[in-house]
């Protein structure tokens, strides 16, 4: 197992004491809205026959039973997470629908990928992105693992741009939702989720750090006023 950082460790164990109460609080906290922000992001991915999709801090596996349920069942699909819990019951909710035999699930972190070079036709990470303490080595390693080619898909929370709506998210964001998070679940964990929202670079900026990590034709697409932005970017095909 790669070795955590302490702030590393101390995410992980959020995640891991979050996790039995995870995709309900997703649902109930988003309205609903979280679906198709990853249905959105899972239409950017690129394969080809018989392709292969990693899926990073794949959580309890949305992700990839979305990508499982777009694509032919010659394409296999990787999720790894480093918090065994989350991958825990995402096993169990793999178990039980019809792509068993497609998904995989390992623990590990962003920052080291157990899998050989270009390896996979594109990536995906949902909301997660921002929970990597070493953003640069975590895509490195994720660019590491595309084929030459191969396309990186980052769904991620971000801040809306206008004033308006901004502040009536943020008054949710910051004052309701982690008071929800907590009555569910821990406090903690649900105020931490805005305060590393906040702490998040732009968009501007964050699409620089994926090229100096060296991935190509980096673009954005802001959803719902701003409220998330999914990135894609492509691994050199010449590499």
């Amino acid at each position: 197992m790669y070795p955590l950082t302490k702030k590393g460790e101390r995410i992980r164990d959020m995640f891991d004491s979050i996790a039995p109460r995870y995709d309900f609080l997703n649902r109930l906290l988003s309205f609903g809205i979280d679906k198709k922000w990853r249905r959105f992001a899972v239409r950017q991915i690129r394969f080809d026959e018989g392709g292969k999709i990693l899926d990073v801090a794949t959580g309890t596996a949305d992700v990839a039973l979305e990508i499982a349920a777009v694509t032919p069942p010659s394409v296999t699909i990787s999720g790894v997470d480093f918090s065994q819990q989350m991958i825990d019951l995402g096993r169990v909710k793999v178990e039980t629908s019809p792509f068993a035999e497609r998904i995989s699930l390992h623990v590990a972190p962003c920052e080291a990928i157990p899998f050989e070079d270009n390896s996979f036709d594109s990536a995906t990470i949902a909301f997660g992105i921002r929970n990597v303490v070493d953003r640069h080595c975590g895509l490195k390693e994720i660019l590491r693992t595309l084929k030459p080619g191969g396309r990186i898909v980052i769904l991620e929370f971000s801040n809306p741009r206008s004033k308006t709506f901004k502040a009536l998210y943020n008054f949710y964001f910051l004052r309701i939702l982690p008071v929800i998070g907590g009555f569910f679940s821990t406090f903690s964990a649900y105020k931490y989720l805005p305060d590393s929202v906040l702490e998040f670079p732009s968009q501007e900026e964050f699409k620089r750090l994926m090229t100096e990590s060296g991935f190509k034709k980096v673009s954005h697409h802001d959803l719902t006023f701003g409220i998330a932005t999914v990135y894609t970017g492509e691994k050199n095909s010449l590499i």
